[in-house]
């Protein structure tokens, strides 16, 4: 049996909730691997802790929103929280450089993986998260680092406000499109793991510890929009336990994937 056929709605939910830009979805990269994702680390001053609600539309027309938590050391130790009503845990994701792992509580289910592409490289039906660029829509970054820009155009607003059309590739040769007016990014596109058109509209941005970012957030696929993220708070220089950096999984839950 199929892995969506199985889980339904579930992981394509948890997923696309976890699919925080479009840019999260098409790199190849990052090998799966049973790998236990432990630290044993002290924790360093921490870079960044991002509050954030989040709304999923699905294709029946219902809703369902959650309450998110992101503590990130860039580039070394990622971990987010997804909470639903009443604050019950729906998803756990903890990235180490040696090891990622992904905890579904309330159905007893995980997953667990190796590298910085996060999902199951066998089911195309689900996207892939780049956990990187995920921490550097926190940090103000909307375009992914590394692209080679092709061209560069000009186009007028309606309020006579030149917007920049950037067009661009990354290493694998992914093409991106990206539309920039008074140095911010308005909005972003490329095609997706499954080659359907994708497209991050950013409608809002505001200043958390002096850094401009990116507030009010939409995902939009095949011209449906269906999540929204909303950033209430980015705290910046803050210390994490070292319990944040461990995510324990009962032997009784079922993994994904096997």
């Amino acid at each position: 049996m199929a892995l969506v056929a199985k889980y339904g709605a579930f992981l394509q939910g948890i997923f696309s909730l976890l699919l925080l830009t479009f840019a999260l979805t098409g790199c190849g990269g990052g090998r799966q691997a049973a790998v236990p994702a432990t630290a044993s680390v002290e924790a360093p001053i921490d870079s960044l802790k991002a509050i954030f609600s989040l709304t999923v539309n699905s294709v029946d027309g219902k809703s369902q929103d959650l309450d998110a938590v992101l503590f990130s050391v860039p580039g070394k130790r990622y971990r987010m929280e997804l909470t639903g009503s009443l604050g019950i845990g729906v998803a756990s994701l903890l990235w180490l450089e040696d090891g990622w792992q992904m905890v579904f509580p309330t159905e007893k289910m995980y997953m667990k993986g190796a590298g910085y592409m996060v999902g199951l490289l066998n089911d195309p039906s689900l996207p892939l998260v780049h956990i990187h660029q995920v921490a550097g829509l926190f940090e103000g970054r909307v375009v992914p680092v590394n692209l080679e820009e092709k061209s560069v155009r000009d186009s007028v607003a309606s309020d006579s406000v030149v917007i920049k059309i950037h067009e661009a590739r990354d290493n694998l040769t992914r093409r991106y499109t990206y539309a920039e007016k008074n140095g911010e990014v308005l909005w972003l596109e490329t095609l997706g793991r499954d080659g359907k058109n994708e497209k991050l509209v950013i409608e809002e941005y505001k200043e958390f510890s002096g850094v401009k970012t990116p507030s009010k957030i939409s995902f939009v696929r095949e011209n449906e929009n269906f999540l929204e993220i909303r950033v209430k708070r980015v705290s910046r220089g803050k210390s994490f336990g070292t319990g944040t950096w461990r995510l324990n999984i009962p032997r009784s839950y079922e993994r994904i994937g096997e």
